[in-house]
């Protein structure tokens, strides 16, 4: 039987993409965890501030990224502000982008 590895997810996650940013959430360093039992997958993740007006929006873009590997029945989105978010969890790419 076929497994989902945390690869796979990654990949997927990499198309979710911060419509204020135009980076995708793996670059930004917004994914803590990707889970994955059987075929259901967790992701633990925060967004760029608190009050971050598109929240729905990438919450959803994740689980609906995620929910595209044909052998994932589940996504569940877990958000946590701990630690926060700093640019310094940015992939070298695009911290050279915003330098």
């Amino acid at each position: 039987m076929a497994k989902i590895t945390k690869e796979e997810i990654m990949e997927k996650l990499g198309t979710v993409i911060d419509p204020e940013l135009g980076v995708d959430v793996v670059n930004l360093g917004l994914i803590y965890n990707v889970d994955v039992k059987d075929t259901e997958v967790s992701v633990r993740m925060t967004l760029t501030t608190p009050g971050c007006p598109l929240h729905d929006t990438m919450i959803n873009g994740v689980k609906t990224a995620v929910e595209q590997h044909p052998l994932v029945s589940k996504c569940e989105v877990n958000l946590t502000w701990e630690p926060a978010w700093s640019p310094d969890m940015m992939s070298d790419k695009v911290r050279s982008m915003f330098a």
